[in-house]
């Protein structure tokens, strides 16, 4: 009997949508959630019947405090023993930071930080109860990024990220726990809508734009693997690459073309 299941959070659409399929080949059993319990609901039925394995949901709006605690709940009561914590829930916030009101800043820290934490925490006993266990934190190319002049909080957050999924490493990789901090840059997802900058993404280079399902594959293998860091696609290396050794001043002589609206100086 297959007893391997992996928690996937937003889970609906986009990224986490194609991390499941991609776990689900590999024989995962799932635990989906997201805010949509409908839609929920339909991509269990369809990855059930897709790829022959066991697919539970629940609705959970991780901005709530309690989100985390009843996740684990859910999966302790029915007896799911999650090998694999996908962090990916997430969403940026459209507007100016001095415009925007400091619950939905909170909200955001809640949902990319805090609760990602919380999970963790949650999670990370009985991985060390079991001596194995596998932890993905979605984060963005934007943690190794200059400071943008939109999404404001966007940037810090995925940067606290990496710097969490590194200690949990230093703490844990020695007893069987790894983390992998997936720093993807341009995905096509309804991401970019959602966060109201769908017209810089439009203006992106079409080379930039990556399938979710390409960042989803490379980013089940790396976590599979138990690497510490995966920066999908070569494209995105090698930006990352240049970024960590071009001194920040430069980068806005070529941001125009590779990051359209997200480097001018606000007026």
């Amino acid at each position: 009997m297959n007893s391997k299941y992996a928690l996937i959070t937003g889970a609906s659409s986009g990224i986490g949508l194609e991390i499941a399929k991609s776990l689900a080949k590999r024989n995962f059993n799932l635990v989906l959630t997201s805010r949509s319990e409908e839609t929920l609901k339909e991509l269990s039925r369809e990855i059930s019947k897709n790829f022959s394995v066991k697919v539970d949901f629940i609705s959970s709006d991780l901005s709530k405090k309690e989100a985390p605690k009843q996740l684990y709940d859910f999966c302790k009561n029915k007896g799911y023993q999650i090998e694999i914590l996908v962090n990916n829930a997430g969403f940026a916030i459209p507007g100016s930071f001095d415009q925007t009101p400091m619950e939905e800043e909170e909200r955001f820290i809640r949902v990319l930080g805090i609760a990602v934490i919380s999970l963790c925490k949650q999670f990370i006993k009985d991985m060390l109860e079991r001596g194995r266990g596998r932890i993905m934190i979605i984060s963005s190319v934007a943690a190794f990024a200059p400071p943008s002049s939109i999404q404001t909080l966007y940037g810090p957050i995925k940067t606290f990220m990496n710097r969490f999924s590194e200690g949990l490493n230093l703490n844990y990789n020695h007893k069987g726990i790894t983390s992998t901090a997936v720093c993807p840059g341009y995905t096509i997802t309804n991401f970019h809508t959602a966060s109201g900058v769908q017209n810089e993404m439009d203006s992106v280079p079409s080379f930039m734009k990556k399938e979710a399902k390409q960042v989803a594959e490379e980013a089940v293998k790396a976590t599979l693997k138990g690497k510490k860091i995966c920066v999908p696609s070569i494209t995105f290396k090698v930006i990352v690459f240049l970024l960590k050794i071009i001194p920040h001043g430069l980068f806005s002589l070529v941001s125009g073309f590779l990051a359209p609206g997200r480097y001018q100086k606000n007026s």
